[in-house]
């Protein structure tokens, strides 16, 4: 059908003229030879465009022969008058009969006979139009809603121009209000270290930028308290807010006070709500998850709980109150009180920051509650072997450690879990036990995710924490000062010495706080330096996964093969080893367990790994993140996460603070 259709185009009959052109060219110059070999030639040509031009009309003929047939009963006259355009297709898309209507409305007053219907259809095909009940479809500045009716051999389409309606229908889409809740992050932060005319300079400067920015996308700005702001707005300003990657998240942070600190605010968006009020409790929802997860970076909430997030490259300053601290513990203290047993669980693959944590609430419920307390481990797969077996040999016969199948039989009504070290079901060691449990307490320092655990007694949620260890050895000081013994204190500062690397990274003054208290409970950092101990055999693992690093855009990237019992913490130590590397600000390792390719991804601050990992499927820490991808090979996962960093850097600017 393609060779009829491109016969009855003229370009053939204009290069039919050009043949006859040469030839006679040919017979002028005294080529006789070849003036009657191209004669020839054209000659055939000639017949052959003839007998084509001959089927193709024979066979548009009987198609529209076809199509009256079909139509069986209409008047052909009033089909052809009728005010829908109406075009008839045959089996390879070539349009073999059009009514008035649809040369007019459709193909812009020109005769389309013989052309693929596609040209007007694209990206739709007769198929797809033919399996749906109303395919929309734009032609120019017009818009369609196409149906389609198969008769014999042909296809009818009719094109109902609904274009006023489609506008009308965008224009309420686009005009739909959009509720904005704006929080000054670090307002206190920049306070302490400026004076009263300094702050308030700061202050008047960054509410001057959001008025703005709010009057610019035809809203307004609401002032709410000294930190938290209000604006109202609509869905087509949001759209182009979140094309531009929201601009004003740069100028806030290009305010600065008189020690070159640099503002920063938090923005929740609830779009799509039904109505205001949905909107202000997304908004809010927003703002909460933008604040768990670090601030500077705006979270925009829409329909089936789903958020997209923007920002988020500033490290977040230390901003914790001890007097939450205080009122956690004592509120965590009633629970457990009011349990007849508890258990305490991390993450799968426990290590060393979350078997301490786990160690460290056992000791205070055991101690100074009086409650009988569980750890729930995986013995297989827990990183933390030097502990657990630590724990074990100083309690003697007392239970200690439970499998999640034993924690599971003595669940009760009046059970607790506390979950350490994260807060997302996917990650904790035995979902079934989190399930299974009717009250749970989560304490973590993990910057929040999406699909957290909800309805927890308590979500004691710290983003600034170096590690879920620091949060519990503050914790157990409001709970009972000498709880811990030396072992329990070596537990908890290991934790702390792993997620802070040595006290390096995401340390705060609250860190080394802590680290002197656990000092104090007689905790020996010989004795914890030997739990980060490594074989020779994982010693020269880890430096042969180094050797085979590459660095593009700052970024090392180094993979392995090899699956043996201690990957998972021989890579975490080769990406950290790799941070030492000169001109390296991030550094990704590869390794395979199972079907499961695993990253490793650690930076030292200038690039934020966790929204790298978070377009793989994972998430953690602006400095320490993970992810796991299933069924693919390390050579495609490799791709994959090259593919991420890349859209990374092309999308977001690098801040240092």
């Amino acid at each position: 059908m393609k060779k009829r259709v491109w016969a009855s185009s003229p370009i053939f009959f204009v290069i039919l003229a050009i043949m006859f052109a040469m030839t006679a060219a040919t017979y002028f110059i005294g080529q006789t030879a070849l003036f009657y070999v191209e004669l020839g030639v054209s000659v055939v040509a000639t017949i052959a465009v003839a007998v084509s031009l001959h089927f193709f009309e024979t066979y548009v003929g009987g198609a529209v022969k076809s199509a009256k047939k079909a139509l069986g009963g209409l008047d052909y006259q009033a089909l052809q008058d009728f005010t829908m355009a109406v075009a008839v297709v045959g089996e390879a898309g070539d349009i073999v009969w059009t009514n008035r209507e649809f040369i007019v409305s459709v193909s812009g007053n020109r005769e389309c006979q013989g052309e693929n219907i596609l040209r007007f259809l694209y990206p739709k095909t007769v198929p797809q139009i033919l399996e749906d009940g109303g395919t929309d479809i734009a032609v120019d500045d017009r818009q369609f809603t196409v149906y389609g009716a198969r008769t014999g051999e042909s296809v009818v389409l009719y094109f109902v121009d609904d274009t006023y309606y489609k506008e009308i229908n965008k224009e309420y889409a686009l005009t739909r209000p959009v509720v904005l809740l704006i929080c000054f992050d670090n307002r206190e932060e920049l306070a302490r270290e400026s004076t009263g005319a300094e702050d308030a300079r700061v202050g008047s400067e960054v509410q001057a930028k959001l008025d703005a920015w709010a009057v610019n996308m035809n809203g307004f700005l609401k002032r709410l308290n000294g930190e938290r702001y209000l604006v109202l707005t609509d869905e087509e300003h949001i759209q182009g807010m979140m094309d531009s990657r929201f601009p004003i998240l740069d100028e806030i942070r290009n305010i600065k006070n008189e020690n070159n600190q640099s503002a920063t605010i938090s923005v929740g968006v609830g779009r799509g709500a039904s109505s205001l009020k949905e909107g202000e409790l997304w908004a809010r929802r927003a703002l909460d998850m933008a604040l768990g997860r670090g601030g500077d970076q705006v979270a925009v909430k829409q329909k089936n709980d789903t958020y997209e997030f923007f920002g988020g490259l500033s490290k977040g300053v230390e901003k914790r109150d001890k007097v939450r601290t205080r009122v956690i513990a004592a509120t965590l203290s009633d629970h457990v009180r009011a349990s007849d047993a508890v258990f305490v669980m991390g993450h799968k693959f426990s290590d060393l920051d979350s078997m301490g944590a786990a160690v460290g609430l056992w000791s205070a419920i055991n101690k100074v509650m009086n409650k009988k307390a569980y750890i729930v481990v995986n013995r297989a797969q827990t990183l933390a072997g030097q502990v657990v077996a630590s724990m074990e040999e100083k309690a003697g016969g007392q239970q200690v450690f439970l499998s999640p199948q034993e924690a599971l039989s003595m669940v009760g009504p009046h059970a607790l879990l506390i979950v350490v070290d994260t807060h997302t079901p996917d990650f904790i060691e035995s979902p079934e036990l989190l399930n299974a449990v009717p009250r749970v307490v989560v304490i973590d320092h993990h910057r929040m995710m999406v699909h957290h655990i909800e309805n927890a007694l308590i979500f004691y949620h710290e983003p600034y924490a170096s590690s879920a260890s620091e949060m519990v050895a503050e914790l157990v000081q409001y709970i009972g000062e000498n709880c811990l013994d030396r072992t329990e204190a070596e537990a908890l500062l290991s934790g702390i010495m792993l997620d802070t690397k040595n006290f390096v990274l995401r340390t705060g003054v609250r860190t080394f706080e802590a680290a002197a208290y656990l000092r104090r409970r007689g905790a020996d950092t010989v004795r914890v330096k030997r739990m980060f101990s490594d074989s020779i055999d994982a010693y020269k693992e880890k430096y042969r996964i180094v050797s085979s690093a590459e660095v593009v855009n700052q970024c090392a990237i180094a993979s392995t093969e090899q699956d043996s019992a201690n990957i998972r913490v021989t890579a975490a130590q080769a990406a950290d080893e790799l941070l030492s590397i000169k001109g390296v600000a991030a550094s990704f390792v590869l390794f395979p367990t199972g079907n499961t390719v695993n990253i490793s991804a650690r930076s030292l601050g200038d690039i934020n790994v966790q929204l790298i990992m978070e377009t793989l499927g994972g998430g953690g820490h602006f400095t320490m993140a993970g992810a796991q991808l299933a069924d693919v090979t390390v050579k495609r996962a490799r791709e994959l996460l090259s593919d991420a960093i890349r859209g990374f850097m092309e999308k977001n600017v690098q801040h240092k603070e």
